[in-house]
């Protein structure tokens, strides 16, 4: 073998490693990323999670249609985690938490499944369920401070990924005061999932967001207002009773 044809050899050898090596290390990371997701989501291969879907206000179990987007871009979640999700109506869902990861959408005046999560797991959280049009209509009080919504121009959203029960598996919620807003909760938690996972571990944590001007951004803006978790976990002190 003469020196070119060496050379020759010893070149695509050294490309193949190095093609070998590259890929390799990829695979590792994607693996990595894979698995950090599927932790953060307690959505290990082959698991199933609940889909817990509200319905239209004044509807007849009917979802409205841009939570139908959020059903989407959730789904869309569990299927890159290797997971399957089973879709359950908020007034069929008999069980506890724990044993498999929910996802929870809608505020409590469209979802049983919501208002028993903000009474048990969020004593500090409320939200007006009036009928009626007024100031205070589908406002948000955490602790002391209260957020009323503009619809269309500034509207708030609740979104909590909680540890609770004996299995180890988190209920998110996505309570928010319009449609739009729950959408622009699940696209806030695919779009920030990494960054999530790595301030708050494998805790517990609760975000108040703000969706800005909707009627021309759908839910694609939106702002972080604070993490409301130690507010939102801490029951009222009750009034003391008159004497």
């Amino acid at each position: 073998m003469n020196e070119d044809v060496r050379n020759i050899v010893l070149g695509v050898l050294a490309t193949g490693v190095s093609a070998a090596i590259g890929w390799l290390g990829r695979t590792y990371q994607w693996r990595r990323r894979l698995r950090r997701k599927q932790a953060f989501f307690g959505l290990p291969a082959g698991s199933e999670c609940l889909l817990v879907v509200n319905r239209e206000v004044g509807g007849d179990n009917v979802v409205h249609r841009i939570d139908v987007f959020a059903l989407l871009e959730l789904s869309a979640l569990v299927k890159d985690c290797g997971a399957q999700a089973r879709i359950l109506a908020h007034d069929a869902a008999h069980q506890g938490f724990g044993d498999r990861t929910e996802f929870c959408l809608g505020g409590p005046y469209s979802n049983r499944r919501t208002a028993a999560h903000l009474a048990t797991l969020l004593p500090g959280v409320t939200m007006n369920v009036d009928v009626q049009p007024s100031e205070v209509r589908q406002a948000i009080t955490i602790g002391a401070e209260r957020y009323s919504m503009e619809k269309g121009v500034s509207e708030y959203v609740i979104l909590a990924r909680l540890m609770a029960g004996e299995g180890g598996r988190p209920v998110f919620l996505f309570c928010g005061q319009t449609a739009i807003t729950n959408q622009a909760a699940t696209r806030y938690l695919a779009r920030h999932y990494d960054a999530l996972a790595r301030r708050h571990r494998s805790g517990s944590f609760v975000l108040l967001l703000k969706v800005v001007n909707s009627q021309a951004y759908g839910p694609d803006v939106v702002e972080l207002v604070a993490d409301v978790t130690s507010a939102a976990r801490t029951a009222p002190v009750a009034a003391p009773a008159a004497t």
